[in-house]
């Protein structure tokens, strides 16, 4: 081995040199090896109507705790498991290669060199036994040369963007750690990243709201809470701060986090009766009276201080059962609290808090929709329970509780696009091989070849990274309906609702929480061309244009985040052979009410799928961010290019924009 000293000499075998440390490089860091690029078809698809489509189906617009403990703390040793499945090495070149490797999927990345190999030089680290420290050490590579955007004034008090952009940074990581580690402990990995490189905001302590943060925003584990102050404990239920009180210090609660599990804890939206921490069973089995510190005694300094509490619920993640969602639900005051006999028969520290008046709903909402659900109680403004008359696969409610329109005007709806012979792309559509579903890493399935290695959704219903085109499977694919990579589709997976706004028309929304990247639609309607959409006398306002100037952002993983090469990082700029028109005018899907924003909470991306044998390109949309429930869904419309610029600044365009976000440009279309 070279560079290890005694290497030679006929080791000792009771005894190892702790300071001989192999400097493996980790799966993630390596790239796959494609085959000729002759070997693999470069489009792959699925029908636009659907497998089973029976046609269109016309709609009428007339009404004929205590904390819960899945989240691990970043300091607690925990254990691996060995996965059944072992991803392949994806750096290993064959000697016999000479071709170079496939470039259909229409990126720039290089093939075949490790990621990493040429930029990072290789160190030697120390072996630790926690996981997250390991993280660390792994990450502190880039710690000399990595610049967050995050200065120490930033650190300390955040503002909107920068609580949007850690969260989104964040995400980013743990879903490529997700992707190519097929880790679960992603998220505490992505943490330990974020936080040793300087990405997070609102370190300072405080009591009342936190910068940049609403009432009614969600989150996916408290370790995201934690980047951007809502919640710094990883843990505990309880946060507090030391206060100056005379010539002592007194601790003051900042924070709680309510699962509802516990016994006693109220579920009313406007009322919270919460337990105290500590007195848990020890591992002998026997529970103990709370004591009055720490945290309670800082519940117990907030009563009398009167200060407010900002609260967070925790709920079911619906879509994985053993998750769970945390909505934070504002400011709350301490209004008396007692001690009472827990089924333990030990003491119990019980808190009664009653939220402030003035605020958003955010918990009301959650709680409602869960009776809409249930049929416990009936969706006030309720016009049709679902107006695409069974077309997808969960129903869509139209509702109307502002004035007495009874709904849009006419159209016919339909789930997937109509594209005529013109429009279609010559390429034929040939699938891979894959029997059952596509596994991720297997370099055999030319669906994923052409997706760069790697499948592009986890778990079947999120989007790792934005891609110049994403490929799915179809149905010349043998592999089943249920395979990961056929997302778009499949239909809707969230409920979601059309509704009547206060003054931008109809638009669109969902019962359910929505994790950034999810899949929500794709736009359905008529493949037009410009010269005839120029020629209809009539205004068209349901055209999704792909030719239009649009704001950029940046929604991928960094690079340097998950020990790859910069220069590999996957382009964001979209790779469409010609500009496409859709209307949705006459023929459409909900994606036709989605309005504009200059601030959007939803993007979309071009996807091939195949429609009776040919390859053509749909437009679906995903989450750029944590959607709560009945937050609207919007997304930039663009400007069109030929729209002249006002001031030398922001584009103009032809329609006034009526968004009201702080970074509006006045104007879209």
């Amino acid at each position: 081995m070279e560079g290890v000293p005694g290497v030679n000499t006929v080791p000792n075998p009771n005894h190892y040199d702790k300071s001989i440390v192999l400097d493996v490089k980790p799966l993630r860091s390596l790239k796959p090896v494609f085959p000729n690029g002759n070997q693999g078809p470069p489009f792959v698809g699925c029908p636009p109507f659907g497998p089973s489509s029976s046609g269109y189906s016309p709609f009428f617009p007339f009404g004929t705790q205590q904390p819960t403990q899945d989240t691990p703390d970043l300091n607690q040793t925990q254990d691996t498991p060995i996965p059944s499945f072992v991803p392949p090495l994806r750096s290993y070149r064959t000697p016999t290669e000479t071709n170079g490797p496939s470039s259909s999927s229409g990126t720039k990345r290089g093939v075949g060199r490790p990621k990493g190999s040429s930029s990072v030089k290789k160190k030697e680290k120390k072996t630790v036994a926690n996981e997250s420290n390991l993280d660390v050490q792994v990450v502190r590579r880039f710690s000399s040369d990595f610049d967050s955007g995050i200065n120490p004034a930033e650190r300390e008090d955040g503002n909107a963007y920068l609580v949007s952009s850690v969260l989104m940074r964040f995400d980013a990581v743990r879903r490529r750690l997700s992707q190519v580690e097929f880790a679960k402990s992603a998220t505490s990995k992505a943490a330990g990243t974020l936080m040793s490189n300087g990405v997070r905001t609102n370190m300072k302590k405080r009591v009342g709201t936190v910068p940049g943060i609403e009432v009614g925003d969600i989150f996916f584990s408290r370790i995201e809470m934690c980047l951007v102050g809502l919640h710094m404990q990883t843990m505990a239920g309880i946060d507090y701060i030391t206060s100056k009180a005379g010539s002592d210090e007194e601790p003051l609660a900042t924070s709680i986090v309510s699962s509802g599990r516990y016994e006693g804890e109220a579920q009313d939206p406007e009322l919270l009766i919460y337990s105290g921490q500590g007195g848990n069973a020890d591992k002998n089995g026997q529970a103990s009276d709370q004591k009055l510190e720490r945290g309670n005694l800082a519940l117990e300094k907030s009563l009398r201080k009167g200060n407010g509490v900002r609260v967070i619920r925790g709920e079911e993640d619906a879509a994985t059962k053993t998750g769970k969602i945390y909505i934070y639900d504002g400011l709350y005051s301490i209004s008396e609290s007692w001690v009472e006999k827990g089924k333990s028969g030990c003491n119990t520290f019980k808190y009664k808090l009653v939220r402030l008046p003035g605020q958003p709903p955010a918990f009301g909402v959650w709680k409602s929709v869960q009776k809409w659900k249930a049929g416990l109680t009936t969706r006030p403004g309720l016009i049709l329970p679902d107006l695409t008359s069974g077309a997808e696969s969960k129903p869509v409610s139209l509702v109307n509780d502002v004035d007495e329109q009874k709904g849009p005007a006419y159209f016919t709806y339909i789930s997937s696009l109509k594209y005529s012979e013109s429009f279609k792309l010559t390429q034929p559509a040939i699938g891979c091989s894959c029997s059952g579903s596509c596994a991720p890493g297997n370099l055999n399935c030319s669906c994923i070849r052409k997706n760069d290695g790697d499948l592009p959704y986890l778990n079947g219903v999120m989007l790792v990274s934005r891609r110049p085109m994403i490929y799915e499977c179809g149905p010349t694919c043998p592999c089943h309906a249920s395979c990961k990579n056929k997302v778009i589709q499949t239909g809707l997976k969230s409920i979601l609702e059309v509704f009547k706004t206060g003054n931008r028309g109809w638009g669109l929304r969902s019962w359910d929480s929505i994790r950034a990247g999810s899949f929500i639609c794709e736009y359905a309607g008529e493949v037009i061309d410009k010269g005839k959409l120029r020629g209809n006398q009539e205004e068209d306002e349901y055209v999704f244009d792909t030719s239009r100037v649009f704001n950029s952002f940046k929604w991928n993983y960094e690079p340097k985040l998950v020990d790859e090469d910069p220069s590999d990082e996957v382009p964001e700029e979209f790779n469409l052979p010609s500009p496409l028109l859709i209307s949705a005018k006459k023929f459409g899907n909900v994606a036709r009410f989605m309005n504009h924003s200059c601030s959007p909470n939803v993007f979309w991306q071009p996807v091939i799928c195949e429609g009776n044998g040919e390859s053509v390109i749909h437009i679906a949309f995903f989450a750029m961010r944590h959607i709560p429930p009945m937050a609207e869904l919007t997304y930039d419309y663009g400007v069109s290019p030929t729209s002249e610029a006002r001031d030398g600044s922001l584009l103009h365009g032809q329609r006034t924009c009526l968004c009201g976000s702080e970074q509006c440009r006045g104007s879209f279309g």
